[in-house]
């Protein structure tokens, strides 16, 4: 598993993240085991791993440092980032490029929509980097890859993990209208820490974008996650769960933040599987549909089977 420990491109000598060198170093803290992974070494892996370069794709898989690599790319399962691998955003927490993106690229369409029936894919996770660089924050982009994909790979269902779209107005819009089956959009913190963590982001801008997903088209799924262990306390973290059953959030995603660098933010603790548990007893209860609170859960982890279980839940609670 590819993990950048030294800030920097993996060419040209260029800082990965120039905007965090003037912060102090966070010693990185030594995992629990209940948190440590293997190297990926299956054959599916390195298939998958080779139709990515072949295609010139870009994967947050890769770009985040994501622990679940191994396991993902050995079942095919690979979340695609587009518009680049460069984010105009400085979240503290992300260890994706920071700095001026490259014009958007206009074949990148084809190339996933290739790539996804390449792979055989049922379901598929799209996300991006942050582009406060476009006039519509890519939205119009997202929505040509939704397209390319329906027309190349029509059974794959399609979830997408889209940025804020902050001082963007009608590009959500332009995305809700070409139908994904499920937006997410992860709130990853608790208002408290938004200075501080993603300071970039808005919580109630975040908060906003999931509840006129819903309104525009109440038939998508919405989904957002939260990061733990990065100084929140359980009670505010119950309120954001609420704040988001308000906006009618039907999946909530619950995972152990793991400092990529040490120029990004420390890790405050490690929250025990017990701990998640008890997470994920307190969200159900309020009522969502689906929820996934483990230390390794990612927002897109598990997501075809989380797919299918949304769908039978919504049937279950439709029929109750």
């Amino acid at each position: 598993m590819r993990v950048e420990i030294d800030h920097r491109n993996s060419g040209g000598g260029k800082l990965r993240h120039p905007e965090k060198q003037h912060r102090p170093d966070n010693p990185i803290q030594r995992k629990p085991a209940w948190i440590r992974v293997k190297a990926p070494n299956h054959p599916v892996y390195h298939e998958t791993r080779a139709l990515m370069r072949e295609a010139k794709l870009v994967t947050v898989c890769e770009e985040a440092a994501c622990p679940n690599i191994g396991e993902c790319w050995s079942q095919r399962h690979a979340t695609m980032m587009i518009m680049g691998e460069i984010c105009t955003r400085a979240c503290a927490f992300c260890n994706v490029t920071t700095g001026q993106p490259a014009p958007l690229a206009a074949d990148e369409p084809a190339r996933v929509a290739e790539a996804v029936a390449r792979l055989g894919l049922q379901h598929l996770v799209i996300t991006s980097v942050d582009r406060d660089d476009l006039d519509d924050g890519g939205a119009a982009h997202f929505a040509a890859v939704i397209g390319a994909i329906r027309a190349a790979a029509p059974s794959t269902t399609i979830e997408i993990l889209t940025p804020d779209f902050l001082r963007k107005p009608g590009a959500l819009e332009v995305v809700v209208a070409a139908r994904p089956d499920v937006f997410n959009h992860n709130l990853e913190t608790v208002p408290r820490l938004y200075p501080s963590i993603r300071p970039g982001a808005r919580y109630y801008q975040s908060l906003r974008l999931l509840d006129r997903v819903k309104q525009l088209d109440p038939s998508i799924f919405t989904k957002s996650g939260l990061m733990a262990g990065l100084g929140e306390d359980r009670g505010e973290v119950g309120q954001v769960m609420d704040d988001l059953r308000i906006a009618d959030v039907d999946f909530l995603t619950i995972g152990q933040y793991l400092q990529p660098t040490v120029k990004h933010a420390a890790v405050d603790r490690f929250v025990t599987p017990d701990e998640f548990a008890d997470l994920a007893a307190m969200a159900r209860a309020k009522g969502f549909l689906m929820v996934s609170a483990t230390p390794l859960t990612r927002s897109s982890y598990h997501a075809d089977a989380d797919f299918a279980a949304l769908r039978e839940a919504r049937a279950a609670r439709h029929a109750a």
